[in-house]
């Protein structure tokens, strides 16, 4: 495991740090790959049911790219070679992009989420801060604009309108500002967010993890659909749990007035 990105366990949630706070938490490509490692390790372990990931210190949740080492000229890059590198493979962050993860992901957003640290946040299913948090899609200063789901994903949470504000400008805003436009659920003190995060996703892991996996992955696939397309796809996920032994433990657990136990199977 990579010293710049670590995992730990709490009960069934796994909580993820990026640990480059000289860095802002930015990401190098090595740092990049880890974090994608650990993805692909909390998705594939039944034992872990939702992850927390944050950033170290209290300055930056990830300041994106590290740029000295994203630096390749685009222009004339092989086609080949950037599908390889940046298209067809996970995107910055690993969730951004080719690799979908369908069990719960808070972000605890501590400090600067900054372009692709924005567009981690964005892939992330709900978004907590603290009460310094600053967020921006800075691209478009620099000549390129978001390329790993933030324009994407932008519109889909907080509108287009606020979408087209953020991205069109590249300007910063506030904790205040994002969670008035919905872009991140509950504001916490610096002392709280990860605390607060941590027991939000101990909440989430006491409830049926299929039906979330579940639902996150028909919420994720209807985009483009027609409604009776997307409603379709709803019934068959629901039918599907009527094979599973959690809806009999919770159906029994309802019926004799108890807390299910639920086993993911």
């Amino acid at each position: 495991m990579s010293d710049d990105i670590r995992i730990e366990r709490d009960g069934k949630v796994a909580l993820i740090t990026i640990n480059r706070e000289s860095k802002m938490n930015s990401l190098d490509f090595n740092a990049n790959q880890a974090l994608v490692d650990v993805w692909r390790s909390f998705s594939e372990d039944a034992t872990y049911h939702v992850a927390v990931i944050t950033g170290a210190g209290s300055e930056a949740f990830c300041a994106g790219a590290d740029l000295k080492t994203y630096t390749m000229n685009f222009a004339t890059t092989p086609v080949d070679e950037f599908r390889k590198r940046f298209t067809d493979g996970p995107g910055f962050a690993g969730i951004t992009r080719n690799l979908p993860v369908n069990k719960p992901i808070v972000a605890a957003i501590n400090g600067f989420a900054i372009s692709g640290g924005l567009e981690l946040a964005l892939a992330c299913d709900i978004r907590f801060c603290s009460e310094n948090a600053v967020f921006a899609l800075q691209d478009v200063r620099w000549g390129f604009h978001a390329c790993d789901g933030g324009l994407i994903r932008l519109k889909e949470i907080v509108g287009l309108g606020h979408a087209m504000e953020l991205i069109l400008s590249g300007d910063r805003i506030d904790a205040t500002h994002a969670a008035r436009i919905g872009l991140v659920n509950r504001i916490f003190s610096e002392n709280e967010l990860l605390e607060q995060s941590l027991a939000y996703a101990q909440h989430l892991a006491s409830r049926a993890p299929l039906p979330q996996q579940f639902a996150k992955d028909v919420m994720r696939r209807i985009e483009g659909m027609s409604q009776e397309e997307a409603l379709r796809l709803e019934s068959k996920s629901f039918r599907k749990l009527g094979d599973t032994k959690d809806l009999l433990e919770g159906t029994n657990a309802f019926r004799e007035k108890r807390m299910p136990a639920f086993e993911g199977r």
